[in-house]
């Protein structure tokens, strides 16, 4: 055997060993992870807000305090906003529930389908060994669903404090972390955390003030239309438009219809106008304005990136997604180089052909762009 043959063999086995002991270590350890990562998500997104703050005299600490507290406020109002309206639906839909009930008994009667008061007795009565069971099954999982909940509990305060610490602490980690790598490297890293700086940070304040406008335009809307809670449920379509990727508006303007169609249907059909003529006012005159000098993404790349973000971390995956590949994008834009393309029709965005069916006067072997460039001799 070669001498150099029983070097391989040993450095095959331990990669082999390494690489078993690392994943199984990052398999373990990817609930933490995840909270991790959120927090540096978090962290990163706050970043500007407390770099303002810090370069006119505020010490970085209580800058972070101050942004986690008016966070914490708007939070508070969102969810005291919408528990009145939550309140009062549900009793709404407790005494109205007799005559829907009605209702759908005369709808379904029309297909021969027995909904009356008789016939709901009796299959409640007949149900009632299976309603038993359900209860004594919901009756021993409540401990698993308080589990459950004191666990979520738990990993929120853990990316609350992880994430207030690397916000807080965050010169200090990058002069450590930096300090390993050679000038050279320290200037390409700096570079690589100002791009994501400024794309995460970018997203979280225009979608914030997109959010804003959404609702205070939503507002005026449902108030016209005399919808009842329009206040809290404009905020509801506000932040889902804004802060749930593609689908977002559609989303958060179903509560509104649910709520106008339960008072009349005029209402609703009205709210429904509204939220489709809103999208495509903020599409196309809103949007652009707010997002020109943060990011801009193709929908299906942001669509594309949704999903993917929520395969694999769930709905903060979803919420990372974007600004992720808004960052991705300027690494490419910034680090890779563009050539000059060739002349070929695959690139045309309209086809030569029908151009010059439109117009006679182009030449039989020219293309459109060639025929609309100016020529130079003429004065």
């Amino acid at each position: 055997m070669p001498p150099w043959m029983g070097r391989l063999v040993r450095d095959v086995v331990l990669l082999i060993v390494l690489g078993y002991i690392g994943f199984n270590l990052l398999k373990t350890l990817r609930g933490f992870l995840v909270l991790l990562l959120i927090s540096a998500f978090l962290a990163i997104a706050l970043e500007p807000a407390v770099a303002f703050l810090a370069n006119r005299g505020w010490r970085r600490g209580l800058a972070t305090a101050l942004i986690f507290f008016l966070v914490f406020v708007v939070g508070a109002i969102f969810i005291a906003s919408m528990v009145p309206l939550v309140v009062d639906q549900i009793s709404n839909l407790i005494n109205e529930a007799p005559r829907y009930l009605d209702q759908l008994s005369d709808f379904l009667a029309n297909f021969g389908i027995d909904f009356s008061g008789e016939a709901l007795t009796s299959a409640i009565n007949s149900a009632d060994n299976s309603l038993q069971s359900l209860a004594t099954d919901l009756a021993g999982n409540a401990f698993g669903v308080g589990s459950a909940l004191l666990g979520t509990i738990f990993q929120g305060l853990t990316v609350l404090l992880f994430t207030f610490y690397l916000t807080a602490d965050a010169p200090k980690l990058r002069r450590t972390m930096l300090s390993v790598l050679d000038r050279e490297r320290q200037e390409e890293v700096l570079r690589i955390i100002e791009i994501a700086i400024e794309k995460t940070g970018g997203y979280f304040y225009s979608r914030a003030l997109l959010a804003a406008v959404a609702a205070f335009i939503t507002w005026l809307a449902l108030t016209a239309i005399e919808v009842p809670f329009a206040a809290p449920l404009a905020i509801w379509v506000g932040v889902l438009s804004q802060f749930v990727p593609v689908f977002g508006t559609y989303l958060g303007g179903v509560l509104p219809v649910l709520i106008a169609l339960l008072e009349d249907p005029a209402k609703a059909v009205w709210v429904v106008g509204f939220i489709i003529a809103y999208q495509q006012i903020e599409n196309y005159v809103i949007g652009p304005r707010i997002t020109a000098r943060t990011m801009s993404l193709h929908p299906a790349v942001a669509f594309g990136s949704a999903i993917i973000g929520g395969t694999l971390l769930g709905a903060a995956g979803t919420l990372m997604a974007l600004p992720a590949a808004a960052t991705v994008q300027a690494f490419v834009s910034t680090y890779f180089h563009r050539h000059e393309l060739v002349d070929t029709k695959l690139f045309a965005e309209r086809d030569p052909a029908r151009s010059r069916a439109r117009n006679p006067a182009l030449s039989k072997g020219a293309t459109p762009t060639e025929q609309e460039k100016p020529d130079s001799s003429e004065g």
